[in-house]
């Protein structure tokens, strides 16, 4: 990957204009969270949203990055600061998650209920109206149990913001945003010879694991290998903000992180859809609803890592 000519700049340079753009970017998402849970409209609390997905993202760029390049950073310092914003922007993301989810299998109740395409159940041509009753029950189990825990997780996100665990957090990262604590000797050193060889690290680390994947056909869905595409995912996003940091190009990495959150959305669905149809005393009917949901997050779990694998190992083009 074809990276843009910085001979005139150290490691240092490199990484330290990057870490304090992505505080100054924290900081501003920061600002715009606060005014907008200040606020009571629609519109307030859609900007409070979407600024705590700003701050997500400012930390788990640093995050990242002190981690790539911990040798190149005060390491004790970097070493606490990572550990402090990767417990922020797990916190900061449940309710989103819990949200998401909710929509996304309310969606495919409405979906499924109401398509004609829908292979018929095994029951016979009567089972298909058990669906149409099943999916208004099974709607209703699944807003109970993901609204409670998005509800859960949006106390925890209100007692994280307001604790003096994530004032400190804030706090350093102000200080961030205009002195990068750097290792003295390596950070005087050349891109090529400290950032380069530390960011192909998480290139040799995120190939091992793709080569790891199951084959993207002939195999069927396991819901255990879920947890090993997640960490490709995982893998994926650190490498990709190495690349950034060098200021490579990062389409292809974005396209694949695309395909990979829709995975991790579609599985968790799945899970979700399974967990509730293990609830005690549910009607056959919603038991029935949900199960084919379960079998649609399922398929999209299996579509998400093709269209993994096709981004990842293009086919060559016929001549």
């Amino acid at each position: 990957m074809a990276l843009p000519n910085h001979d005139d700049l150290t490691a240092g340079d490199v990484l330290g204009v990057y870490l304090r753009s992505q505080a100054t970017a924290f900081l501003r998402a920061l600002r715009l969270h606060e005014a907008g849970a200040a606020g009571g409209s629609a519109a307030d609390s859609a900007e409070s949203s979407e600024a705590a997905y700003g701050l997500r993202g400012a930390a788990r760029r640093i995050a990242g990055s002190l981690s790539t390049f911990r040798a190149v950073t005060e390491s004790r310092w970097a070493d606490s600061l990572r550990t402090e914003l990767v417990w922020l922007s797990s916190t900061l993301a449940d309710e989103h998650a819990y949200a998401a989810r909710l929509s996304r299998l309310m969606e495919a109740l409405q979906r499924l209920s109401g398509s004609p395409d829908l292979p018929a159940p095994r029951g016979g041509p009567g089972a298909s109206g058990a669906l149409t009753v099943g999916s208004a029950r099974a709607g209703a189990l699944l807003e109970r149990q993901l609204t409670l825990a998005r509800t859960r997780a949006h106390s925890a996100t209100l007692q994280a913001l307001g604790s003096s665990r994530f004032h400190a957090v804030a706090d350093a990262v102000a200080v961030l945003a205009s002195e990068v604590p750097l290792d003295p000797v390596a950070a005087r050193g050349r891109i090529g010879d400290v950032l380069e060889p530390l960011a192909e690290v998480t290139a040799t680390r995120l190939a091992g694991a793709v080569s790891a994947l199951p084959a993207a056909q002939g195999t069927p869905y396991a819901a255990h290998e879920d947890a090993s595409w997640h960490e490709v995912r995982r893998l994926l996003r650190v490498h990709r903000y190495a690349r950034e940091v060098l200021g490579g190009d990062v389409a292809r990495l974005s396209a694949a992180g695309e395909a990979l959150d829709l995975h991790r959305d579609a599985s968790e669905a799945a899970t979700a859809s399974a967990t509730a149809a293990r609830t005690p005393r549910i009607a056959p009917a919603t038991a029935y609803a949900l199960g084919v949901l379960h079998a649609d997050q399922r398929h999209a779990v299996e579509a998400a890592r093709l269209s993994f694998h096709h981004i990842w190992h293009p086919t060559p083009a016929v001549p």
